[in-house]
């Protein structure tokens, strides 16, 4: 079997000049690959005490729902301002041009659960920060942040670093 690195499929020069561009979608067309991919995933989670599973759309929803069936935990989805239909709580942040605003369910979280966050990829680590920060204005407390790939070269872990953050795959550059 392949490692998770081989299905990842890397396009330089996008979506600028210099820039590789990781693709998540390589890894989600070959069923090895997206086994490999939930595994691992679920493997930084090993002697965690976890509540809830969190994730931020959408590329969160598709890592972290498999992973929070396989636990028996339930699973929280954190979308972007005005998808979801009851009563919410929000986080604004910035971006690189401009700012952004992500939501989730008032009552998702309860307070004193024990969260673990999941996306895809982290680079700024903007997105995610915004997210613990929803969590953490319900009363829950963020246990773990997890991610499929890391962009270390954006340096969002150094954002991060008041939360336990882990990466399957680090890649130096940005």
């Amino acid at each position: 079997m392949k490692k998770l690195e081989e299905y990842v499929r890397s396009i330089p020069d996008f979506p600028e000049p210099g820039i590789i561009f990781r693709d998540v979608t390589s890894i989600l067309l070959d069923a090895d690959g997206l086994q490999l991919a939930i595994d691992a995933l679920q493997d930084l989670l090993k002697g965690v005490d976890v509540d809830v599973i969190a994730g931020t759309e959408s590329r969160g929803f598709i890592f972290g729902v498999p992973v929070a069936y396989n636990l028996h935990k339930p699973f929280v989805p954190i979308r972007k301002k005005g998808k979801l239909p009851c009563e919410t709580v929000s986080q604004t942040y910035d971006l690189e041009y401009g700012s952004a605003e992500i939501e989730m369910h008032k009552d998702a979280i309860l307070p004193g659960q024990k969260v673990v966050l999941i996306d895809d990829l982290i680079a700024t680590g903007g997105t995610i920060e915004a997210a613990a920060k929803l969590v953490e204005s319900l009363g829950g407390q963020v246990v773990k942040i997890i991610f499929l790939m890391e962009l270390a070269g954006l340096k969002g872990r150094e954002r991060l670093e008041n939360y336990d953050v882990a990466s399957v795959i680090c890649y130096e550059g940005k």
